[in-house]
């Protein structure tokens, strides 16, 4: 495992350095655009033009890498989210703001394709599960640090956009000077959402509301902070844990969720999810110490969901099915992101800062009672004909989510050949 880590060590550098500045990105846009005025529905859309690029990047950037490779498209995508950051502070207007997110979405997408699929490559089927585990923790540790980077300079002026371009052209030096080399590339291909719904009814609800939850969190989280009173160090504080308790909590969650009924989990995970986010509400009329327990306690049930909606779905695939299906869902969960974060922006210009946490909760709760439906429909898996579970990263691609059901094809595919030689 270790000499796995090593032989990517330019990649996983690399991804962490755009996550800082991913992660400092998304929260000081929604703060500068509430200190420039922009109306909360007029943020939300901002806000959803990243969703909408990184949902387009997801389909268009494959063709992209099968036509010049890996290295010249990873170029090309970071300059643009290079400059599309810049261009923040040139042309401080809604419109100019969405169409430069949409960039930033399209290259992002790009950039995890190429990460991952690169990632994919130098893992074993002995190694490519846990590596794609220490990749999602550099991510989801990145991008909390990067909410802290919002203390460093005035979010009101330019140094910050400069610092997150810069982190963004940094990210490219180990990765250029890699001498791995450039993985072969397959782009995964898609099945069919309704057969996919009459197989995992859970697992595409699931997606689906947890992509319109993420989108609404990472595209509104610091403007509904700034409304909710909270100053900018307190506002990075917020966010930060909101990754933080993610990260802590998706292997704990996993391990019960290979031991018991994984939509019993599901049905668990979420409902204590959505207490939490109603707790949330009244948090602040508390103590900001308050909100932060349990901002972080909600991070740690709602991004792990991601995961368990594709564990649960694979465990009801066959092998030939996994991929396909992985990629679809990951598509799913981009256009519930796309609608998450302007969903909650009207929510929160009707109801006020706490429609942010009512929204986000009223999500999870529609989960979980959708997994007590389902449980009453059809009989559980025994726990030992489920599949693994592996954590996968909030945002990954088409090709993070294939991860796992290719390590299980191939260790099945082992497995039909050592018999067929007996």
């Amino acid at each position: 495992m270790l000499s796995a880590i090593v032989s990517c060590w330019a990649l996983l550098l690399g991804m962490g350095l755009l996550m800082l500045g991913n992660g400092l990105q998304g929260s000081l846009l929604g703060l500068r655009a509430v200190l420039e005025g922009f109306e909360t529905a007029t943020t939300g859309l901002v806000m959803t033009g990243y969703y909408v690029g990184f949902l387009a990047g997801s389909m268009l950037v494959p063709r992209m890498v099968r036509r010049v490779g890996h290295i010249r498209v990873f170029a090309a995508l970071a300059s643009l989210a290079s400059i599309a950051v810049l261009l923040h502070t040139v042309v401080i207007d809604p419109v100019t703001w969405t169409a430069m997110r949409l960039v930033t979405g399209f290259a992002y997408a790009g950039l995890y394709i190429v990460a991952e699929s690169w990632l994919n490559d130098q893992g074993t089927n002995r190694t490519r599960g846990q590596l794609l585990s220490v990749y999602m923790v550099i991510q989801l540790g990145a991008m909390a640090l990067g909410q802290l980077l919002l203390n460093v300079a005035d979010p009101g002026g330019f140094l910050l956009f400069i610092a997150v371009s810069v982190l963004v052209s940094l990210a490219l030096v180990p990765i250029l000077l890699t001498v791995a080399p450039a993985p072969s590339f397959d782009e995964p291909s898609h099945v069919g959402l309704m057969d996919l719904y009459r197989i995992s009814p859970l697992g595409v609800v699931g997606s689906f509301a947890v992509g319109t939850a993420h989108g609404s969190v990472f595209g509104m989280g610091a403007v509904y902070a700034e409304r909710a009173g909270l100053n900018v160090a307190e506002i990075s504080v917020f966010m930060a844990l909101y990754l933080i308790g993610g990260m802590a909590l998706q292997w704990p969650i996993g391990r019960l969720s290979d031991r018991f009924d994984r939509r019993l989990v599901i049905t668990a995970v979420t409902l204590i999810g959505a207490a939490a986010a109603v707790a949330a509400v009244f948090a602040p009329d508390l103590h900001h110490a308050a909100l932060f327990a349990v901002i972080c306690l909600f991070g740690g049930l709602s991004l792990p969901m991601y995961s368990l909606c594709l564990a649960h779905t694979n465990d009801y695939l066959e092998p030939r099915q996994m991929v396909a299906a992985s990629s679809s869902l990951v598509m799913l969960t981009g256009i519930g992101a796309c609608l998450g974060p302007f969903s909650v922006a009207m929510i929160m210009s009707l109801l006020g800062a706490e429609g942010f946490f009512w929204w986000v909760g009223g999500i999870h709760a529609g989960i979980g009672v959708f997994a007590i439906w389902r449980m009453s429909q059809r009989p559980s898996l025994p726990a030992d004909e489920q599949g693994p579970f592996v954590a996968v990263p909030p945002r990954a691609s088409p090709l993070a989510a294939a991860v796992t059901p290719k390590k299980v094809r191939d260790q099945i595919d082992r497995d039909l050949a050592r018999l067929s030689g007996r």
